[in-house]
């Protein structure tokens, strides 16, 4: 059965990005639908798969990450408004029936993602 799933790594300070604020939405051309939202647990994922079964169809899809709530909480020192903040992530499902794994590598001033399975 396919899914959609993430996870954050802080990779500045080597943890898990644990307490991270999660959106997920469909996006249909200029119209954005609001699928959910999750929290990243103490390892970095969320405790269900974000999207799975009949709710998980091809598209295109947006995750958005709340990062910059989670590192003023971990009291990383920046100026603000921070460099980075809300960090949208945007890719195609083609292939609904897949696992899709789509993870946050964070420090404060750089990111990157792939695609996992």
């Amino acid at each position: 059965m396919g899914r959609l799933t993430t996870h954050v790594l802080d990779t500045a300070q080597g943890q898990p990005g644990q307490g991270i604020v999660i959106e997920v939405f469909r996006i249909s051309g200029d119209t954005s639908e609001h699928l959910g939202s999750v929290v990243t647990n103490h390892d970095g994922r969320c405790d269900a798969p974000i999207l799975e079964g009949d709710a998980f169809t091809a598209g295109e899809y947006e995750i958005v990450f709340h990062a910059g709530d989670y590192l003023r909480a971990q009291g990383i020192d920046a100026d603000e408004p921070r460099f980075l903040d809300v960090i949208p992530l945007r890719f195609g499902v083609a292939d609904a029936s897949q696992h899709y794994h789509v993870p946050l590598l964070l420090s404060p001033y750089g990111y990157s993602t792939y695609r996992g399975s």
